[in-house]
């Protein structure tokens, strides 16, 4: 089993910027992709980032590319996401994603489907 927990979600302006965290524990060893997702009230989850744990390839939404980085301390066991120039539209709840089953590559781990294991999810708002 794996537990995932995020923070550094909160309230700023458009413009601004803030950095992810998702701390994972127990058989971390196992996990082969981690990922970022986000879901607006009335809105599906979506896929934001994702980062093959070994090796450390990354994809990204098209909607985030070039203002989001998702980046791994593997010493820490912590996936981050470094969001800059936000946006309103990227209001959301944040969830952080991980797998240890099939190994997907690209847009396929930007399907929720891919991951097994979710953590509970960091507001972030963005203000106009």
């Amino acid at each position: 089993q794996v537990q995932l927990v995020e923070s550094g979600g909160d309230y700023v302006q458009a413009g601004g910027t803030l950095r992810l965290s998702c701390a994972a524990s127990g058989a971390t060893y196992r996990i082969k992709r981690m990922g970022w997702f986000r879901q607006a009230p009335g809105k599906e989850r979506e896929g934001v980032a994702a980062i093959y744990t070994s090796g450390g390839g990354k994809f990204y939404a098209g909607s985030v590319k070039g203002r989001f980085t998702i980046s791994q301390d593997n010493a820490k066991n912590t996936v981050y996401l470094q969001m800059n120039s936000l946006k309103p539209e990227d209001t959301a709840l944040y969830y952080c994603a991980a797998t240890d089953g099939e190994i997907w590559f690209g847009s396929h781990l930007m399907s929720p489907e891919r991951y097994n294991y979710w953590g509970q999810g960091t507001q972030v708002t963005v203000s106009s």
